[in-house]
């Protein structure tokens, strides 16, 4: 029995010493100057740029903060289909470019220069942005709808346009992104834009979507915003909370 080991002994190590080469250990040596270190995730050791770190306390505090309800209404803004029913809409009556302004004032200039008489269209129907301008558009009630953005900073800039809205009568909406507007109106951001007419084929789709928005921003805003805690405080409380249950258990119990 004791042989048949010692001989099954010697195969195994003849085995290994023939494929020693293919199962050589390479242990990877981690101080200092040796191997490479493993991927870590450093994002907690990363010296943020300043914008980034007040852009990330301000997030915080917002939810640490009871919000007053006049910046709180900015927080309900119209979901993501009724988004793309209004960006839709948006889209045909965006305004011109620089290019396409060129173009026609080159057209214009060329017609004056042959004597021709150039054809006078109706005012274009577009897009008006601008505050000062939707503001003197919702003073005289010629906008039919007024698109807000949510995200303006800082946000006194259109705080009380809501309220304005309300009073005049004129329909509004909050949506999610400035940048969203900005893009229509061919510039990085804007805080607000207006239809004042639409197309007759539109009409129908505009009326549809302003009787769809309008509950939302009827009433003036009354809710203040919830307060969120941080991780640290929920697990305080929770403590509070399963102390308080144990007193009344011996009390009661």
């Amino acid at each position: 029995m004791a042989k048949s080991r010692r001989v099954a002994a010697n195969k195994k190590n003849k085995a290994e010493t023939k494929h020693a080469h293919l199962f050589k250990k390479t242990p990877k040596d981690f101080r200092i100057g040796r191997s490479v270190q493993p991927k870590q995730n450093l994002s907690r050791f990363v010296k943020w740029p300043r914008y980034i770190r007040i852009q990330r306390q301000k997030a915080i505090l917002k939810q640490r903060l009871r919000v007053p309800p006049a910046v709180n209404q900015f927080s309900n803004t119209i979901d993501k289909n009724q988004a793309m029913t209004l960006f839709k809409l948006l889209a045909k009556y965006r305004p011109e470019n620089r290019k396409e302004k060129q173009e026609r004032l080159k057209a214009i200039a060329e017609d004056k220069v042959n004597n021709a008489k150039s054809d006078k269209k109706s005012k274009p129907k577009v897009l008006k942005y601008g505050l000062n301008h939707i503001t003197s558009l919702v003073e005289s009630r010629k906008a039919k709808l007024v698109v807000i953005a949510h995200d303006v900073d800082p946000i006194e800039m259109v705080i009380w346009l809501p309220t304005l809205c309300r009073k005049m009568k004129v329909p509004f909406c909050i949506i999610k992104g400035k940048a969203r507007l900005g893009a229509l109106c061919h510039m990085k951001t804007c805080t607000a834009v207006a239809i004042t007419d639409v197309e007759k084929q539109d009409d129908r789709a505009l009326n549809q979507f302003v009787a769809s928005v309008q509950p939302m921003y009827e009433e003036a805003p009354r809710a203040w915003g919830a307060v969120g805690f941080g991780i640290k405080s929920r697990h305080k409380i929770r403590a509070r909370e399963r102390e308080l249950e144990k007193e009344k258990a011996k009390r009661f119990g």
